[in-house]
């Protein structure tokens, strides 16, 4: 069998980018995920109605359903309204039907009301469908599902071709209920049960038609439910007792979710749209957390990156760090669980290294597709640490660093003696196979890296911002083994940080262009490539302060800056693209990093400058949401900015943009040695009058505050404190 990948096509963040049979923009569907689960409907809630798609119900890698079509009478409903759930928990459609004949007489178009409800919980999908007839007269009604059950991969789905599958086996058919399933190369059976309630007329592989009278006025409710079976059952926790039904399946969703918002720092502002984008990134990272068997975790993005990703869930847990510490203690869990131990090129495997990627499905299971374990990522690993030292600053939890002290060692030890390729005291990447990915760093398509005359880098690459990233990952590891009590590996661990730091930037500086390279090559030529990059580097301190001026006037000049965010490879670079995946593109959690990096070298002006410009984008996006990116098109007054087709929506780290972007402005960072939370020089953006802050857990403590901006300052009150907590404000 064939594993080359198909032709490039910029539609993911890994070399294994596939054609998309169906590049509609995420507006144009609907997205639920839950767990291991996830759907994608049209407007109508309907699952390829309208030929082949990559629409459907899709359970650990697998498409499950892939047609779900409702009819009326033969005839298809005519939509009213389709609205998600503020929550993101369910997915509503109203509909109306054309005109329906009847034994003796018409029923007039817009008769009929038609509910529909779905929602995903615990691998099944529900649809409440409730019918109202506001005619005078009585009704007769054949209601029709057609279905259908592929069982195709994922990567399947979205254009890899397999030379052969598995076999679909012979549908068992009940009186209300169908299972369809089958059996894969990799010997998992895969099964659907999908099941109705009412008055079932006539029921078949393929169909389910039920007959309703209802009178004047009268309505009805019926369901529909379509449970995902597979003898793997993924890392999600299984719920003790499973829903039976809609209704079950809600409370569920609604205690899961209480759950949740007693636990979060809890933000108010005095700009109502600015509420509504904290608030659906609430609700969308709500979304996308899963209970895993090592803790909650962040998958990357849905639709098709409804899986665990290293980077990913590290850099969401970052930047929610201050309003969610739980989700950094599940992010470390998962992530020392699935550490590497072994090295395997296949794979990327190293001792200590921290995973890329972790995909179910037929193709994974049989390395049709390398992403089943795949590591294949050079800054997860220093980032692992990173998250470790600033949870410990968050929450002073060393019971829980004890845990996994030994996986932030041997995350350090691959730094030192895997991830320094070449031994010059950078940390470097190049592909072990040829099936996984050219570039190992978050810009990971295949022509991200290059030199500023078009040429592609080759061998051992170090980029810039993971340089920046051992830096940080070296002090706060020295930081823990201080609390640990090991303080002549800390004393060995500054010296080495500022050993980098010292080299880094006598060989990453590139004057001509103002900033740092995006990397040195095999040969140890610098990148000369303009890029947002700099703006992690900042973010981590490694700059030395006489270059920060520059780089940060780089971020945000016409070429970087387009008035909604800071583009990937600045404009007038050779292959700077606006379009592109990584070559000029916007990706917010991109921008919201450099922001973080400004306000960390005191540029908070530059700071406020760019979170002006990302809510700006967010008032434009369907629900307040950001997408994983969009295009890097200058800014047009009166318009909105220009989608990605393909982008994930929502995505996780583009989720965590907006509570990144507040921490920043407001200078909050944590205290390593005691419960204190400390604000140098806040700022408010003009856009923000107040921001009240409520339930910020310091340690044992808690705390209300209050920020009001003033003409030439921003003033702080303190409206609750329980418990030894201290406030300290600088400047």
């Amino acid at each position: 069998m064939s594993n080359t990948p198909p032709a490039k096509v910029q539609t993911n963040t890994t070399d294994w980018d596939v054609q998309a049979k169906n590049n509609r923009a995420p507006a144009d569907s609907q997205v639920l995920k839950q767990g291991d689960t996830f759907a994608i409907f049209d407007r109508l809630g309907e699952i390829g109605g309208r030929g082949e798609s990559e629409q459907g119900v899709y359970h650990l890698g697998t498409r499950f359903l892939s047609n779900w079509e409702l009819l009326i009478n033969d005839k298809r409903p005519l939509l009213l309204n389709s609205t998600m759930k503020e929550d993101n928990s369910s997915f509503v459609v109203q509909m109306t039907t054309p005109e329906l004949a009847q034994t003796d007489h018409v029923l007039p178009q817009g008769t009929l009301h038609v509910f529909r409800s779905m929602l995903l919980d615990g691998g099944t999908f529900y649809e409440h469908l409730c019918l109202k007839n506001y005619s005078r007269s009585p009704i007769e009604l054949k209601i029709e599902y057609r279905f259908a059950a592929d069982f195709r991969d994922i990567f399947e789905v979205r254009g890899e071709h397999r030379s052969r599958r598995g076999e679909l086996l012979d549908a068992e058919v009940s009186p209300s209920a169908v299972k369809l399933a089958y059996c894969g190369l990799d010997e998992q059976k895969r099964e659907v049960h999908i099941a109705f309630d009412g008055d079932v007329e006539a029921i078949e592989p393929r169909r389910c038609v039920l007959h309703i009278q209802l009178g004047p006025g009268d309505e009805t409710t019926l369901h529909a439910t379509a449970e995902c079976r597979t003898e793997k059952s993924g890392y999600v926790k299984k719920p003790e007792i499973p829903a039976r039904n809609h209704a079950e399946a809600v409370t569920g969703w609604t205690n899961r979710l209480r759950e949740t918002e007693a636990e979060r720092v809890e933000i108010f502002t005095s700009n109502e749209e600015f509420n509504g984008w904290l608030n659906r990134s609430n609700a969308d990272l709500d979304m996308l957390v899963s209970d895993t068997i090592y803790g909650r975790y962040p998958y990357a993005g849905v639709p098709w990156f409804a899986t665990p990703f290293g980077r990913d869930g590290i850099i969401t847990a970052l930047e929610t760090l201050w309003v969610r510490p739980k989700l950094a203690r599940g992010v470390l869990s998962f992530l020392a669980a699935t550490q590497a131990t072994d090295v395997d090129p296949s794979i990327e495997s190293e001792p200590g290294k921290i995973v890329h990627e972790m995909r179910d499905g037929e193709m994974a299971a049989l390395g049709e597709v390398p992403f089943k374990r795949y590591y294949g990522t050079v800054d997860a690993t220093p980032l692992f640490v990173i998250l470790a030292g600033q949870y410990y600053r968050r929450t002073g939890d060393r019971e829980f660093i004890d845990f996994i002290w030994n996986n932030i060692r041997r995350a350090v030890n691959w730094i030192d003696e895997y991830g320094d390729v070449d031994g010059d005291g950078f940390v470097e990447y190049q592909s072990h196979n040829e099936r996984g990915l050219t570039h190992q760093c978050w810009k990971d398509s295949n022509d991200s890296i290059f030199h500023s005359d078009g040429r592609d880098a080759k061998g051992a690459i170090a980029v810039s911002e993971v340089q920046g990233y051992v830096y940080e990952a070296k002090l706060l590891a020295a930081e823990l083994a201080d609390v640990l009590g090991d303080p002549g590996w800390a004393k060995e661990l500054r010296e080495q940080a500022e050993r980098l730091k010292q080299e880094f930037n006598a060989r990453f500086w590139v004057p001509s262009i103002g900033t740092f390279a995006i990397a040195l090559d095999g040969d140890k030529q610098p990148c000369k490539v303009r890029n947002s990059n700099a703006g992690h580097l900042l973010f981590s301190g490694i700059v030395d302060p006489n270059h920060a001026a520059s780089v940060a006037a780089t971020l945000i000049d016409e070429r970087a800056f387009n008035g909604w965010g800071i583009r990937t490879i600045s404009a007038g670079e050779v292959r700077y693209n606006p379009m592109s995946y990584h070559n000029g593109s916007i990706w917010p959690h991109d921008t919201a990093m450099c922001a973080a990096g400004l306000a960390r070298y005191g540029f908070r002006d530059e700071c406020a400058r760019v979170i002006a410009g990302l809510f700006d984008a967010s008032l434009f996006n369907d629900l307040h949401r950001l997408p994983e990116l969009f295009c890097g098109f200058d800014r047009l007054p009166g318009h909105a900015p220009t989608l990605y087709p393909v982008a994930c929506s929502p995505q996780a780290w583009a989720t965590g943009a907006a509570f990144l972007l507040l921490q920043s402005i407001l200078g909050l960072t944590f205290s390593p040695t005691k419960p204190q939370v400390q604000f140098e020089n806040p700022r408010l953006p003009d856009f923000l009058n107040w921001v009240r802050i409520q339930n910020l857990r310091v340690g044992d403590g808690v705390i209300d505050l209050a920020f009001h901006r003033h003409p030439r300052d921003v003033g702080m009150n303190v409206e609750r404190k329980e418990g030894d907590v201290q406030i300290v404000v600088i400047g």
